[in-house]
């Protein structure tokens, strides 16, 4: 019979701590595979807790191991079935990628967990010491492995330090074989496009704008990191194209020069400069030479397209050629102005740099769509495309998905800005909300990864939406509670704010909202898997 249990308890143990594992590494993989971001996810509180959460039965069965009997085991192996329940794969906005790399890493991690059951082999059937019945022995070795369990969210800074030199070969293979490609098209004009927000949109708008007349290929989707880069010029440049719109994300100090010493932009945009990714940037002025790497990388007869409605930016001095862009009439290039919104999306008047005036149309709405509609403008005029040429190509643009997307819903209208959310974007999400005379319902977690901000920059929301609302409602108790209070200091009704644990809690929350008018609700954030 007891035979039968450890086969039991071994099982369950080896399936939890599968899924266990699996989850560890996507968590590595959402945090971009860099360990001071990932030691960074596991430090925050909430993290802490769930971390906790997963790993309680395992820690539970430990004593429970040494304490002996027929119950203590089967004890045990229900603890390890709770294990697994508590680490039940749930859906991911971002699944877990079975990448080259995360194989490797299960593969490595496999082998440690063999070393460690080969060990516990050894030491079960010999015994581990004089003295040590066989019996004690195994418990001691079922012991190490709930140890080393629980130890699995640091197992894997092992695995990948373990790994590193391969890595690093093999992404410098990649590296070298695109520089090579990028080497073979001395004629290709390359754009790079960073910022703490916007810059994903700029660079679909711009996109379509510079297709009218060129041939041109852009990174897709969030491909803004130096291989994701890479990715994209290996499997999608060809020969026939005369542009590269190169999007440059940052985490770190020195990630947009990595990108830009690759690719070597011949022009550059800065979107915007925020408290996007404080946590692992640590200061705001470490974001600021982040982003201005691009401009330090254009050459002096390249041109920097910078977006003067930021602070940050326009306090900024460059020495290289700067075409400034925003929506402040006569203290910019290229302005935007004359704004207005409609369930028909926004208008505005635009001049170019010989004075004439040009009204756009666009079915986007948002200041910061119109901002980012300029910042393509600009570029786009600069590489020789006439403003009159731009305007029907504006009209037709699109949302980018989940970047303030206008979507009509039977009665209703959702304006959905889930992508990961900041300060500056949610403002101006909030100002379009106000812009509608229906009953106008917030919802959102929050903002994250504001590091030592964190509570401060969501209180200012809280107390900026308190008159662009009727509604709010908040997901996550803990997660809003600085919203909450900047809601509650700034008067908004308290029968009016809504407190849940889902965004699914939160949906029927707003379908059971009573009201006659139209509900228009901005869906502001959507909180990624290493945070949700």
């Amino acid at each position: 019979m007891d035979i039968v249990l450890w086969i039991v308890w071994a099982c369950t143990y080896l399936f939890g701590a599968v899924r266990f594992e699996l989850y560890i590494i996507h968590m590595f993989q959402q945090n971009s595979y860099k360990p001071t971001e990932y030691r960074e996810w596991m430090q925050v509180k909430s993290n802490i807790g769930r971390l906790l959460g997963k790993t309680l039965y395992a820690l539970i069965s430990l004593p429970l191991l040494f304490l002996g009997g027929r119950g203590c085991l089967i004890a045990a192996c229900l603890m390890n079935a709770m294990t697994i329940l508590v680490n039940k794969p749930r859906h991911a906005k971002k699944p877990l990628v079975y990448t080259p790399r995360v194989k490797r890493m299960l593969a490595t991690t496999a082998v440690l967990f063999a070393i460690a059951a080969f060990a516990a082999a050894v030491i079960t059937a010999f015994g581990f010491a004089d003295g040590f019945s066989g019996g004690m022995a195994g418990k001691i070795c079922a012991f190490v492995l709930d140890v080393l369990f629980v130890l699995i969210p640091l197992l894997v800074l092992l695995v990948n330090r373990l790994n590193h030199p391969v890595e690093q070969r093999i992404n410098q293979g990649y590296i070298n074989d695109a520089a090579r490609i990028l080497r073979e098209m001395p004629d290709l004009t390359v754009i790079g496009v960073t910022g703490s927000y916007g810059k994903t949109s700029v660079k679909y708008f711009l996109s379509r704008l510079l297709s009218t007349q060129f041939s041109v290929l852009h990174t897709p989707g969030n491909y803004n990191t130096t291989l994701g880069v890479v990715r994209t010029i290996r499997e999608q440049m060809k020969s026939f194209h005369e542009i590269f719109i190169c999007e440059m994300g940052a985490r770190e100090v020195g990630d947009i020069k990595e990108i830009c010493d690759l690719v070597h932009p011949r022009y550059g945009i800065i979107t915007s400069v925020g408290p996007q990714h404080l946590q692992s940037f640590h200061s705001m002025e470490n974001i600021i030479h982040t982003k201005f790497e691009l401009a330090d990388a254009v050459p002096a007869d390249g041109k920097v397209f910078l977006n003067y409605d930021n602070d940050y930016i326009r306090g900024h001095e460059t020495k290289k050629n700067v075409v400034s862009y925003g929506t402040r009439k006569g203290e910019v290039d290229y302005a935007a102005y004359d704004i207005s919104v409609s369930r028909e999306g926004s208008f505005f008047k635009m001049k170019d740099r010989d004075g004439r005036e040009f009204r756009f149309h666009t079915k986007l709405v948002g200041n910061h769509n119109v901002q980012n509609i300029a910042g393509a403008v600009a570029v786009a005029n600069t590489l020789g495309i006439p403003m009159e040429k731009l305007l029907y190509p504006v009209k037709q643009l699109e949302s980018v998905p989940h970047r303030l997307q206008l979507l009509k819903q039977g009665n209703r209208t959702v304006l959905d800005d889930a992508y990961n959310s900041n300060k500056s974007g949610f403002k101006a999400a909030l100002d379009t909300l106000a812009m509608f005379e229906d009953l106008r319902i917030l919802v959102t977690p929050g903002m994250v990864e504001l590091g030592d901000r964190q509570y401060e920059e969501n209180k200012e929301i809280g107390i900026y939406a308190h008159d662009k609302c009727d509604y709010a409602v908040l997901v996550g108790s803990e997660q809003t509670k600085p919203i909450q209070d900047g809601l509650m200091e700034s008067g908004f009704p308290g029968q009016h704010m809504i407190v849940v644990d889902s965004i699914e809690e939160a949906f029927q929350m707003v379908n059971a909202i009573s009201d006659e008018r139209q509900k228009v609700i901005l869906i502001e954030n959507d909180l990624p898997d290493n945070y949700g």
